[in-house]
């Protein structure tokens, strides 16, 4: 390789976890102080050491549940002092951790936290959390476009884009069906997962119809909980407690149009040209990646992701998931090992990286992936928001 890679001085040192769930009825900080622990834990650290905070998109007063804490409540609570912190809602879900990287590879810090906590789902009752803000106030910017037409939800977007891509490219629901039964599968098998009941394909066709071709199979579970994961400076290593995972390279630019409806190609997200940026600043090629934790938000995003990161060739993702086998925990490429999105919680793409690192290191358990997995993707986002992490373990 001709260029240098800074991130590749950033490592994973530790993740953690809250309690995830519905309607848990404890509050947002509450819920995050129990993650960052587990990972100032499970990194082996002292949590002075801690000298950066790292979030997306920042405190959200106007969309209660959406993101509850800010980074100085979480900064107060810890006691520590910060050399460097960043949060913004203008950005990637995964540029807590992108911007963590960069942190720590320019020395602006050494041990960084990104957390990612939500409350959607014990917000006071008459108040709907959204991304497009207070549902009391007359809406503006992001928006503005789709609630007059009384589509403020994402499901809609999405089913416009995914009406457009089956009539492209022939795809059918019984495909589309393989991401949500395959999470719902992997969900089983992991303790953390909110829906761990079996669901068949009969269940799924049959499941009501949210915005067409988009059943409720095919949409994220809200929930209450948290996720951190601290990064560090790669000569930390040494000193760390829980097995290190390198950061080989990550992306996440803003191509195309600033649009998840107007875009010139409804079947083509920012996934593709994230996806040419990540693989552009490492050796490694699709072929490498053992454990692909793509986003999967909404059902149709994953196949998206399939295309924009090389696994497959445009149009080919419903083929390349048909039946399951390939995406399997067993397969060529297994996808959402943990269950991810829709049947894990919703923790908007940090419960990816989370379970990357855990399959990278063979923590999986009864969901490990078989044969020694060294190299993992993990992704988020949809439209013009796309964010991916290649991550690798010695």
């Amino acid at each position: 390789m001709v260029m240098e890679v800074p991130e590749q001085q950033a490592i994973i040192s530790g993740i953690g976890q809250s309690a995830v769930g519905r309607r848990l009825g404890r509050g947002g900080l509450d819920l995050t102080l129990e993650a960052v622990m587990a990972a100032i834990d499970d990194a082996g650290i002292d949590r002075k050491e801690i000298d950066g905070i790292s979030s997306w998109p920042g405190y959200k007063a106007d969309s209660p549940g959406f993101s509850p804490v800010s980074i100085g409540q979480l900064k107060d609570a810890l006691g520590i002092d910060l050399n460097w912190y960043n949060a913004g809602s203008e950005a990637t879900q995964m540029s807590g951790v992108l911007n963590a990287c960069m942190a720590v590879a320019s020395g602006q810090a050494r041990h960084v936290v990104c957390f990612r906590t939500v409350t959607e789902t014990s917000v006071a009752p008459g108040t709907k959390p959204s991304l497009v803000g207070s549902t009391t106030q007359r809406v503006a910017g992001f928006g503005e476009y789709q609630a007059p037409f009384l589509a403020p939800s994402g499901a809609n977007w999405m089913a416009l884009i995914a009406s457009r891509y089956f009539h492209e490219f022939g795809t059918k629901r019984e495909q589309l069906a393989q991401i949500a039964l395959n999470a719902r599968h992997n969900a089983g098998l992991n303790p953390n997962a909110v829906y761990r009941e079996a669901l068949s394909l009969e269940e799924y066709m049959n499941a009501r119809m949210i915005s067409t071709p988009l059943c409720l199979y095919d949409c994220d579970v809200p929930v209450d909980g948290s996720i951190a994961v601290i990064v560090s400076h790669r000569d930390t290593a040494r000193d760390l407690k829980s097995k290190p995972i390198r950061v080989e390279a990550i992306s996440g630019g803003l191509t195309g149009r600033d649009s998840w409806d107007q875009l010139d190609d409804l079947t083509r997200f920012a996934a593709e040209g994230c996806g040419k940026r990540l693989w552009s600043r490492t050796d490694l090629k699709p072929s490498d990646v053992d454990v692909a934790e793509l986003y999967d938000g909404f059902s149709i995003l994953s196949l998206l992701w399939l295309e924009g990161l090389g696994f497959c060739g445009r149009g080919e993702a419903g083929d390349f998931i048909e039946g399951g086998k390939r995406i399997a925990l067993n397969g060529e490429l297994p996808l959402a090992t943990g269950g991810g999105q829709l049947s894990g919680g919703r923790l908007h793409g940090m419960i990816h990286v989370v379970e990357a690192v855990t399959q990278l290191r063979g923590d999986g358990g009864a969901r490990q992936v078989p044969g020694n997995p060294k190299v993992a993707v993990a992704s988020n986002g949809g439209g013009p928001i796309a964010g991916a992490i290649l991550l690798a373990r010695d």
